[in-house]
């Protein structure tokens, strides 16, 4: 009898966890991880903070060590692009015309970066961030070191910016919004990472957009909207990421902020799932469909895509989550707040230790911890727990977030 076969299309972190997961369920089929960079699965987190400051090797950055899929008997694939999938044939086409027939397909295609489209943006020396290749480009020229215009003030762009100006770099940031990250978090959080970034000694153009890039070759300077020049050795866009959603497009699949998948992350196309940053997926909790680019959830996601291929009973719920560390500043945000009412701080901002709350209709939707550890899993309790909650209580660090949490569940 002919084995089952399982197609993983994309080896991304998503996609290895998958096929992690497929085996420590003891599934005894082909799995086959089909990726198009030429690196075995590796996470993206480093490749803002230690990897691209060369404070860790490349070996930190990979999913899994050397030799684990070969001893998993999971057939990866390096170096191919899937160029077609046929959902009635259950059948992918690979970039050299070879077919693979699939009895379950997980997408895991992840996303690309948004890329600015101005004059100049083809110049040598206008990098974007997303892969290994790119990073190790990146910590070449970190170790030229020179100045370095960062275009984007979101959580890549200011990774980098901060992993910079580490490395001895002087840094400009340019972002066309008044505060960093402002539309995500709000004044207060944004107004405290603007000044995280200004005491560190890097340049902030907020409220600027740019118009090109200027050199004859290579790029020596960035031409802001107002007119302004900025001289530079190089330059980074972090204006973020688009999910990749063209296989599934191409194959008839429903794509709309991603690929479209159930609470299991199936697709409606039978055997057909999809999770990680490329699935925009019904979530049981918020009683709507999320996509979510961050870290936790393609670690998380793809374990329960696997299962759902399995036949196993699934519904994905995780509370999103994400950290970030930016010189000595760590944090930690869980939830989701796309609108809220007012935001509550406990703690000193001045001091760079406090944890924020966004709520809407007095319940907390989401909450961020700086600095302040071990806290995470009672932000998820107050948020899980749906009930109105004292602003009062929230601010007072004398009121424990033990017993905040458990007053609102003991009322849900």
């Amino acid at each position: 009898m002919t084995k089952p076969m399982f197609v993983i299309v994309g080896a991304s972190l998503t996609g290895a966890k998958a096929a992690e997961e497929l085996r420590s369920n003891g599934f005894d089929g082909r799995v086959m991880l089909v990726g198009a960079e030429p690196e075995r699965p590796y996470e993206r987190p480093p490749l803002t903070k230690d990897y691209l400051r060369g404070e860790s090797g490349r070996a930190k950055a990979y999913v899994h060590p050397d030799g684990f899929y070969e001893e998993q008997e999971i057939e990866l694939v390096t170096g191919v692009t899937v160029t077609a999938i046929d959902p009635g044939a259950s059948r992918v086409t690979l970039h050299d015309g070879r077919t693979l027939g699939y009895d379950r397909l997980l997408i895991a295609t992840g996303a690309e970066p948004r890329r600015l489209h101005v004059p100049g943006a083809d110049l040598d020396g206008v990098c974007y961030l997303r892969t290994l290749a790119d990073c190790d480009l990146l910590r070449a020229r970190l170790d030229a070191g020179g100045r370095v215009v960062v275009v984007g003030g979101g959580w890549i762009g200011s990774e980098f910016a901060a992993s910079a100006r580490q490395r001895g770099l002087e840094v400009t940031v340019i972002d066309p919004q008044p505060l960093p990250n402002e539309r995500i978090f709000g004044p207060g959080v944004a107004a405290f990472y603007r000044d995280v970034h200004r005491q560190h000694g890097i340049e902030l153009l907020l409220g600027e957009g740019v118009d090109g890039f200027e050199g004859d070759r290579a790029v020596a300077r960035v031409r802001t909207a107002s007119g302004r020049r900025i001289e530079c050795d190089f330059a980074v866009v972090g204006i973020g990421v688009v999910p990749r959603t063209g296989l599934a497009s191409d194959a008839g699949l429903e794509v709309s902020n991603g690929i479209v998948v159930d609470a299991k992350l199936q697709t409606a196309a039978p055997g057909i799932f999809a999770a990680g940053d490329v699935a925009h997926a019904w979530h049981p909790f918020y009683g709507q469909r999320i996509r979510v680019e961050h870290w936790a959830n393609a670690l998380n996601q793809g374990p329960a895509a696997a299962r759902a291929m399995l036949g196993q009973p699934v519904g994905y719920d995780r509370i999103p989550y994400f950290y970030s560390d930016q010189y000595d500043v760590g944090m930690e945000y869980s939830g989701y707040a796309p609108q809220w009412d007012e935001v509550i701080f406990r703690g000193d901002r001045e001091s760079g230790e406090f944890i924020a709350f966004w709520l809407r209709g007095g319940r907390v939707a989401a909450g961020m911890n700086v600095n302040v550890w071990d806290v995470n899993p009672q932000i998820e309790a107050l948020i899980r727990a749906q009930q109105p909650a004292e602003a009062a209580a929230l601010a007072d660090p004398r009121v424990t977030l033990d017993s905040l949490a458990g007053e609102l569940a003991a009322g849900s």
